[in-house]
């Protein structure tokens, strides 16, 4: 009873908070075969998080934020409402470490229909009994609020979890 996190997934903690790898890994050991995740990202350089923030955004709105033009993918759909392009958990926070990770069921499915969202939503119980016998808390990309209601009031960040710190 555990999956096995592959080179790619490893390689994608590097540089994460160690207790947010602690999770992941532990999800890892506590995972069935039918529960398999892999690792999407963890940290993110300034071009990384530029690059995500102007998907679904026009140049004048990047200007407004000083964010290169080059940037702007008003043509693709928006994957972050941050207000801050730099203010990504992402990013290496003052202790040296990317306080989040993207996630998702594996194989990996993008769509929207109830039976693939409800892998995300087993994968997320995973991840926070992980994170309650490692003793940290994350939050929930699904579920911003913590009320334990995924995907109501614009919160769809389902591979999306990081450190309350």
């Amino acid at each position: 009873m555990s999956i096995i996190l592959g080179a790619r997934s490893l390689a994608r903690l590097i540089g994460v908070h160690p207790d947010l790898v602690r999770v992941v890994k532990r999800a890892a050991l506590m995972a069935r075969s039918t529960e398999d995740f892999t690792v999407l990202e963890g940290v993110r350089s300034d071009q990384d998080a530029y690059a995500n923030w102007g998907k679904g955004r026009t140049v004048a709105q990047l200007a407004a934020k000083g964010v290169p033009a080059s940037y702007a993918k008003p043509k693709l759909a928006k994957v972050t409402w941050l207000s801050n392009p730099l203010s990504t958990k992402h990013r290496k926070q003052k202790d040296g470490f990317g306080h989040a990770v993207d996630l998702a069921p594996f194989p990996v499915d993008w769509s929207l229909t109830p039976s693939n969202m409800a892998r995300f939503d087993r994968m997320a119980k995973l991840l926070f009994a992980a994170a309650e016998i490692e003793s940290v808390e994350i939050r929930w990309g699904a579920d911003w609020d913590g009320d334990g209601k995924p995907r109501e009031k614009g919160e769809g960040d389902s591979p999306h979890f990081e450190l309350v710190i």
